[in-house]
């Protein structure tokens, strides 16, 4: 899907400001117990990083940007474990209103719905019988396509010609995978586009890492 998380090439964002050697992981101790709670989540939930992922996509402007990258990930654990109904839709804001002394009801703990996913293997490498549909070196264009579900293909890359650079392993499909329709493995390429094709003005070069799927021959 389209959402908040796919401003690749977008403007309007600031600067960019890089990370300094000796910036620490976490600048305060809440962030490390955010991602800790990310990462219970996905196993409570019974889902996986695909559908984290997707999570994070679904935010809204102030879940995905308002509350800072570790406040992203705090909301996007939420709404898995509302996917999986092991919080109630506003259970999290309940607790919050009644630790601040509010009192208001909150909502009884639903009957959980996880979705039963078994990897077929771990982690997301995968093996495919069927040869790579393209060569190194090979003039490939992205298919113009907009998944209504989640999607690893960015925008300001999708119509655009670039150039095999490199076969890596098969992988699990985050689009199907994300929503628990299938592994559906596939080759993953590594390819190249001029800058001046994806934006015009300055000569660089940006790779991605593109599923088969997402990619057809060139002329």
């Amino acid at each position: 899907m389209d959402g908040i998380a796919d401003m690749g090439g977008t403007e309007g964002w600031g600067p960019v400001h890089p990370p300094s050697a000796d910036e620490p992981v976490f600048a305060e101790r809440w962030q490390g117990r955010a991602l800790a709670l990310g990462v219970l989540a996905i196993r409570v939930s019974g889902r996986n990083i695909d559908a984290y992922r997707y999570a994070l996509e679904r935010l809204d402007r102030t879940g995905y940007l308002g509350d800072g990258y570790f406040g992203r990930w705090l909301n996007g654990a939420e709404l898995m474990l509302d996917d999986s109904a092991i919080l109630a839709p506003d259970a999290v804001d309940a607790r919050a209103r009644n630790l601040r002394g509010e009192k208001v009801a909150e909502p009884p703990v639903p009957e959980p719905n996880r979705p039963g996913y078994t990897p077929a293997a771990p982690g997301s490498l995968r093996t495919v019988d069927a040869a790579p549909a393209f060569a190194t070196g090979q003039r490939v264009r992205t298919r113009d396509m907009s998944s209504p579900g989640h999607t690893r293909l960015p925008r300001y890359l999708r119509g655009h010609a670039g150039v095999v650079e490199l076969i890596q392993p098969a992988a699990v499909l985050p689009d199907t995978n994300a929503e628990f329709l299938g592994e559906n493995p596939q080759h993953v390429y590594t390819v190249r586009f001029d800058a001046r094709e994806l934006w015009g003005g300055e000569d660089f070069a940006v790779t991605a890492e593109l599923f088969e799927s997402y990619l057809e021959a060139a002329a």
